[in-house]
């Protein structure tokens, strides 16, 4: 399973707000609204963030392999 956690902390240390993402940026709420809830996002979309916030994949999302159902 993939997460957002370290999105929205690269956010916080970069000082960019979610009010920025959609207002400044153009980023659609939407869109806000699947990484808060963890949803699937385009390579393309990834690749933007890592530009706009100056970072790494991994300072965007995080990979949680998921447990075996019995």
């Amino acid at each position: 399973m993939i997460v957002y956690d370290p999105f929205w902390k690269t956010m916080k240390e970069r000082g960019l707000t979610t009010y920025q993402l959609i207002n400044r940026h153009g980023y659609s709420s939407h869109t806000i609204h699947r990484l808060r809830h963890n949803k699937g996002i385009s390579t393309s979309l990834i690749n933007e963030l890592c530009i706009l916030l100056d970072c790494r994949v991994e300072d965007i999302l995080l990979f949680l392999p998921e447990t075996e159902k019995k």
